[in-house]
């Protein structure tokens, strides 16, 4: 009788243990399946080398990360994409801080009008920044890399060559490009990039503030007449790449390694990327013969002179809510000085 019921118990044993190998067996080779939201249009190439950032982590992966990538906010609209990556409903996320103003106080320096000259070193800034300063405004989620535009300069369908001309023009503008429109004298028209095309095809906005690419990327450059070089004033506009918190914190440490890996390796694809498509962007305009304006060394002073004041703004704010704004500022300046030569 003893011997039956140690047979038994060795038998419930090994049928635990073969149970608890299997389950193992099963949770490792499971598929990961995450949502990739994203409100650039499919074919816009920062849409595509998003897509191929979800392929290649599928790929490096050995398929253990599989990634649905949802392409012109399909899936959830610019503005609610951050809430909706801590909410869940999307899994990984791509908007524009700018879209839901006072949600990233601190990272707004990246936004100001800093007089930047590439989309590559605004991308490599604005990475180097977060690493820097850490801002808890991004503590609900997992950041994976951020990015930033081009020189966002003027587009219009009037000629604009100096700062009077840009009086009772009104120029469609988002985030902090609005406080620069308002402080070179227009009247800033708040919209999405999505809505633009036709804003300015039906006279609705008279120009608007861009990097150059988006006059292919969004083809913008079929309603607009000119290009006003307003180097000096150039502002950028920041993306950010995030990740839901507790569907990061559920993946093993293998693969956040390997992920973590592609994002530095996307940092600097992404860079190199704004600058291509800024150079595609004015290709197209010269073969739609629209007229370059460049500002003389003068009137671009003028120019850099009129959004200052929102710099001072912007640490003044951030000295209210406590936060290194005036670090944050001189930080971004010195980097710009150094790298944009």
């Amino acid at each position: 009788m003893k011997k039956n019921v140690s047979l038994v118990l060795a038998l419930l044993c090994f049928l635990s243990l073969m149970c608890s190998i299997s389950l193992t067996a099963y949770s490792q080779d499971k598929v990961i399946e995450l949502r990739f939201s994203n409100f650039f249009p499919g074919v816009h190439k920062n849409s595509i080398i998003a897509q191929d950032w979800c392929k290649e982590v599928e790929k490096r992966t050995n398929g253990k990360v599989k990634i649905t990538y949802y392409p012109g906010g399909i899936l959830t609209p610019p503005a609610q994409t951050y809430d909706s990556v801590v909410k869940g409903i999307a899994d990984i996320g791509e908007s524009a801080p700018g879209y839901t103003r006072g949600k990233f106080p601190l990272s707004q320096v990246i936004d100001q009008p800093l007089g930047y000259k590439s989309g590559y070193w605004a991308t490599m800034l604005i990475n180097e920044y977060f690493n820097k300063f850490r801002p808890k405004e991004f503590d609900e989620v997992k950041v994976l890399y951020f990015h930033a535009h081009g020189p966002g300069i003027l587009f219009t369908k009037k000629p604009v060559n100096k700062l009077e001309d840009l009086k009772g023009m009104r120029v469609r503008s988002t985030g902090f490009s609005a406080k620069v429109a308002q402080a070179l004298g227009a009247t800033p028209v708040a919209m999405p990039q999505t809505e633009t095309y036709d804003a300015l095809r039906t006279g609705i906005v008279d120009g608007v503030l861009n990097p150059i690419e988006a006059m292919k990327g969004w083809k913008i450059g079929e309603v607009v007449n000119y290009t006003i070089e307003n180097y000096g004033s150039a502002y950028t506009t920041s993306f950010f790449v995030v990740m839901n918190k507790a569907k990061w914190n559920s993946l093993s440490p293998d693969i956040q390694k390997t992920i973590e890996k592609i994002n530095g390796e996307w940092i600097e694809k992404q860079g190199k990327l704004w600058d291509e498509i800024d150079k595609e962007g004015r290709e197209f305009m010269v073969q739609r013969k629209n007229k370059f304006i460049a500002l003389t060394k003068e009137e671009d002073a003028r120019w850099a002179e009129k959004v200052k004041p929102i710099l001072g703004e912007y640490v003044q704010e951030m000295k209210a809510k406590g936060l290194p704004g005036n670090e944050a500022l001189q930080f971004c300046l010195d980097y710009l000085r150094t790298h944009e030569k």
